[in-house]
């Protein structure tokens, strides 16, 4: 894809994570988010072009949010556009903030991910599927992941106990993270697989919360860019895939998941990476189940099929290791889902701007961003310390 001009992340902020945020409304928690991002920037409300709201109004209960979020987000009297894609809402909101600052249409674009799940039912509104063709898996995301995982087990020989590996690295890593949602750094392989199973293979402690948080993040063209941040974070690329809309249709998902490979392609090719593991220095990857890490390390090309077992068992993806998965605690920690995918986002862009504190990654300078749907969509961003 060619970009008309260059974009990059110049501040980020979002909202304590947690199961419940009564002391909010839906417009107050945007406006919490929206006003770090813009300290985080050194900007104000007016200093903002354009809005961009991410958020699945179907798993709330309520219908067209934007209309009264945007204030919260300082879109009065300004164009405001309103993202819905699931999963990837966030990411696709991400997404649609940076092709709006490098086409030209605005200098500066607020993006601003939210949901508050504890007012809605998330598997009631993931049960509206179709009746006949959909049936076998309306059973919300639990059901038919544990579907698509007992195949991925069965053809890439991956093991119960290197999947809790993955949710005690996510458990661990939220505990330096102060915006995480669920912070175990106590949690063990034997304590997850002790849990309780929800669906098989699927244990309790291997899923992602419901929470309520917000996440914001503030775009500028290159030239507002270096003027007002000291280490921007650059968009490099940036692609999306979407699949059928019967996911009943989508036989081996994890297995084939070509939506993000085919994704992850097309943005390589944008940024020049050719090596993945070898090039990036982080990244945060959207695994809503502890099998979904590892079936995401082979699409995106960090191992061979059927390796991904071994990067989990050698810490290849730790913290210390050679390439840090998801330094935030990742969706595992915390999903507030319209919010989920922008918190990739800014938590990549935070490393870049060496702003992670306890999480942060030394030296990091490439960072992959992938937003993931139940019905196979996906997104990939690559950011940079390198404007290219």
């Amino acid at each position: 894809m060619k970009w008309r001009r260059r974009v990059a992340v110049i501040g980020t902020g979002q909202t304590e994570h947690t199961r419940k945020r009564d002391d909010v409304s839906q417009q107050e928690l945007v406006r919490e988010a929206a006003r770090r991002a813009l300290a985080d920037a050194e900007m104000t409300p007016g200093d903002i072009d354009a809005v961009v709201l991410a958020n699945m109004e179907l798993f709330e209960g309520r219908a067209l949010p934007e209309l009264w979020c945007a204030e919260g987000a300082a879109g009065a009297g300004k164009p405001v556009l309103k993202i819905a894609t699931g999963g990837t809402s966030g990411t696709s909101g991400a997404i649609a903030g940076a092709l709006q600052v490098a086409s030209g249409m605005f200098d500066t674009v607020l993006v601003v991910g939210f949901e508050k799940q504890s007012e809605g039912q998330t598997a009631a509104g993931m049960a509206l599927t179709d009746p006949m063709w959909d049936r076998h898996v309306a059973s919300a995301a639990i059901g038919n992941f544990a579907l698509s995982i007992s195949q991925y087990m069965a053809e890439r020989g991956v093991t119960q106990e290197q999947a809790a590996k993955v949710a005690v690295k996510a458990r661990r890593n939220a505990a330096r993270n102060p915006y995480a949602h669920l912070q175990q750094p106590g949690l063990t392989v034997e304590q997850v697989l002790a849990s309780s199973v929800l669906a098989w293979p699927i244990h309790m402690l291997e899923m992602c919360p419901t929470s309520d948080g917000a996440c914001a993040l503030v775009y500028a063209a290159e030239e507002v860019a270096r003027r007002r941040c000291p280490r921007p974070a650059w968009v490099r690329a940036a692609a999306t895939r979407h699949d059928h809309p019967y996911i009943g249709d989508l036989d081996r998902r994890l297995v084939t998941m070509r939506t993000l490979r085919d994704a992850a392609r097309e943005a390589y090719a944008q940024a020049g990476v050719t090596e993945p593991l070898e090039q990036f220095d982080v990244a945060e990857i959207y695994e809503p189940v502890s099998y979904a890490e590892l079936a995401w390390y082979e699409a995106l090309g960090f191992c061979k099929e059927g390796e991904a077992g071994r990067l989990i068992e050698d810490g290849v993806t730790a913290m210390d290791g050679q390439l840090p998965v998801n330094p935030s605690g990742g969706v595992l920690s915390t999903n507030p889902i319209g919010a989920s995918g922008v918190i990739r986002t800014a938590e990549a862009a935070l490393q870049l701007h060496g702003k992670g504190g306890q999480r942060q990654v030394p030296g990091a300078r490439l960072a992959l961003v992938t937003g993931y749907g139940v019905y196979a969509w996906s997104d990939v961003l690559i950011l940079s310390s390198d404007p290219g």
